[in-house]
């Protein structure tokens, strides 16, 4: 279990999955940058966070910008959506008759991405719904902006085993207060902070290394 004043953000965890180093230079260096992508995303998630906003149809009660936190990941964050389903299987909401299922909807700018960072996010959400609610939670959804469309994920226990294996690589790193070097890829064209993070020079060899390399050198000579 975490202390509170240990929390770390929970957004970070898709920043983590897509790059260590990214995340490293936004929460440890506090350093940020805007591209195109990092300004539609927060556009659209301002629509979608109206906090403590909640709205009630038949059997679908809807609240917005709901905070979470876990002692046992040790993060806190906000849920985009949190639609309760009402189910006799559900659990009681002060204010409502009736028990309810929690379901975590998060919203996307893009489209599906060809790694998990979005199904790591949505998973730890869930896993801190679980734990303030004292309840299981199966399902959630991602809606992507690209394709108007929800995707349904399922939290299974293999996804919330690498959740956990995440935040603990994540705290470990916070803790040290180190920022690790990224092999340049792909995606670093995607990166807003690209021109901070300068991949290309991660390639350059170490300090220690080169030393070790020219005294063997010598020694050899």
């Amino acid at each position: 279990m975490y202390a509170e004043e240990d929390y770390l953000m929970l957004s970070g965890i898709q920043h983590f999955a897509f790059c260590r180093r990214q995340w490293a230079l936004i929460h440890i260096e506090q350093q940020w940058a805007e591209n195109y992508r990092t300004t539609a995303g927060e556009l659209m998630h301002k629509k979608a966070h109206d906090e403590g906003a909640f709205e009630k149809r038949g059997s679908l009660l809807t609240v917005r910008g709901l905070r979470i936190c876990s002692r046992e990941l040790g993060l806190s964050g906000q849920c985009d959506v949190v639609e309760f389903h009402q189910d006799e299987n559900g659990i009681e909401l002060f204010g409502y008759d009736g028990k309810w299922i929690p379901v975590p909807v998060e919203y996307k700018h893009g489209e599906p991405k060809e790694y998990n960072a979005d199904e790591l996010q949505l998973c730890a959400q869930a896993i801190c719904l679980e734990e303030m609610f004292q309840t299981d939670i199966m399902e959630g959804y991602l809606f992507y902006g690209e394709s108007r469309r929800r995707s349904h994920v399922e939290f299974a226990d293999s996804l919330r085993e690498e959740v956990k294996m995440t935040v603990r690589e994540m705290h470990e790193l916070f803790q040290r207060g180190y920022t690790p070097n990224v092999k340049p890829a792909k995606r670093c064209r995607a990166c807003s902070l690209e021109n901070l993070c300068v991949p290309k020079l991660c390639k350059t060899m170490k300090v220690r290394k080169y030393i070790e390399q020219n005294i063997a050198a010598k020694d050899y000579v």
